[in-house]
């Protein structure tokens, strides 16, 4: 099971970290990614990250999303810069052993992190 933690209100311009925990499996195993979903709108990838550690990221998040690791600790972590106010959502970390059509998506998934930025 995932757990995703971290969000909370915001500011516009100050930054989060949230981080991903799992019970039971090893994270360290999977590879991870992390979603999210603002009102109204479609879940949408973020960015992902394999079990050693290389990274992609969706064309928006580049520059101001961070994913990153640490399996010693097994743990996933997404940081976010300069927050805004479109970058209110639900962040929702998904990881497995493998991508699984036809969604491009990972096995297990965690209950999101509300993060909501005010202007």
């Amino acid at each position: 099971q995932l757990q995703a933690s971290g969000g909370g209100l915001v500011q516009a311009g100050e930054s989060l970290q949230l981080a991903c925990s799992a019970s039971k499996a090893l994270l360290s195993r999977f590879g991870v990614a992390w979603y999210r979903q603002a009102p109204g709108n479609q879940r949408e990838l973020v960015a992902r990250i394999n079990n050693v550690g290389s990274a992609t990221y969706t064309d928006w998040a580049k520059g101001r999303f961070t994913i990153s690791r640490d399996n010693a600790k097994n743990m996933g972590y997404l940081q976010i810069m300069n927050l805004q106010p479109e970058d209110t959502a639900v962040y929702y970390c998904n990881a497995g052993p493998r991508l699984r059509p036809p969604r491009n998506e990972y096995e297990y998934w965690g209950q999101g992190t509300q993060v909501t930025v005010s202007s």
